[in-house]
């Protein structure tokens, strides 16, 4: 079966390809930042790439659950890395919006109070924190069962996430209602019970 193949695959594929493979992007959006590929406004654009990036890859995360589960696809070995690539795009969107483009403390406090979009995203970037620290091994035997409880705030961090894309948006988007219908469909489906197989 197709399944079996790549399930075969994917054990013979080292997790650090996954982390190099998903940070290629960082290099060549910094090298169209500087070169004029990311249009007039180079810091916005590398700002909303990286955040989009971001969001991509927590999507992909809530997708391994649900693709074991009722496809077969066991690909549980990559999520904490997919996790934690998560968090540094995060990371680099952040430090972007707030060192090149507001470029200024006071002003990045003003903008997370009374933006209601940046309040959501540094929301779910707070809530990215315990997760990032807890994502080795040594948190997983010390937390035991409360390390599952913790990393549900997962589901938490994806539909701010999405919600911070949609209100983002200048006006009624599709790729930011998109995103959040993705979100919402795959958060759904991780609450539908798998069904059993008729003996």
């Amino acid at each position: 079966m197709l399944v079996d193949r790549i399930n075969g695959a994917a054990r013979h594929v080292p997790t650090w390809v996954v982390y190099i493979v998903c940070l290629l992007p960082v290099p060549l959006l910094l090298y169209m930042a500087q070169t004029g590929g990311l249009g007039r406004e180079p810091i916005k654009a590398l700002e909303h790439e990286l955040g989009e990036i971001a969001l991509q890859l927590l999507l992909v995360g809530l997708c391994i659950t649900p693709l074991r589960r009722f496809g077969g696809l066991n690909l549980l070995r990559f999520r904490r890395a997919i996790g934690l690539l998560a968090f540094v795009y995060v990371a680099l969107h952040l430090l972007v919006w707030a060192v090149l483009d507001v470029q200024a403390l006071d002003r990045v406090w003003a903008d997370i109070v009374k933006r209601p979009y940046i309040t959501i995203g540094m929301s779910a970037f707070v809530l990215m924190l315990p997760l990032a620290a807890t994502s080795n091994n040594w948190s997983v035997r010390k937390l035991g069962v409360r390390w599952r409880k913790l990393h549900t705030l997962t589901y938490a961090v994806a539909l701010l996430g999405a919600l911070h894309f949609v209100w983002l948006a200048k006006g009624v988007q599709i790729e930011p209602i998109i995103y959040l219908t993705i979100t919402i469909g795959l958060l759904l489906l991780r609450m539908t019970p798998k069904r059993r197989r008729a003996v």
